[in-house]
């Protein structure tokens, strides 16, 4: 129980960090709904982006270079991002 309320409070943490990054943007923004999708998932791929929020390939990988993301491939293509 202890391990899952610490997960828990690192989730929520992160997620509050990812939101106070939204402030001041367009009404239209998909930063969002960016965050919703990186907290209810550990890794997402560009390609994940793409198909859930309907962005072009490059969009996704700029969107997850605004929310500064932790990358966990180590690669230049098919990147994957997770929360820090």
């Amino acid at each position: 129980a202890f391990a899952s309320m610490k997960e828990h409070d690192r989730l929520t943490h992160a997620r509050e960090r990812m939101m106070r990054k939204l402030a001041g943007r367009r009404s239209s923004s998909r930063l969002p709904e960016l965050v919703e999708l990186v907290v209810s998932r550990p890794v997402v791929s560009a390609a994940m982006i793409v198909k859930e929020l309907g962005t072009t390939p490059q969009g996704a990988i700029g969107l997850a270079n605004q929310l500064e993301l932790r990358e966990v491939t180590g690669r230049g293509r098919f990147r994957a991002w997770g929360m820090l």
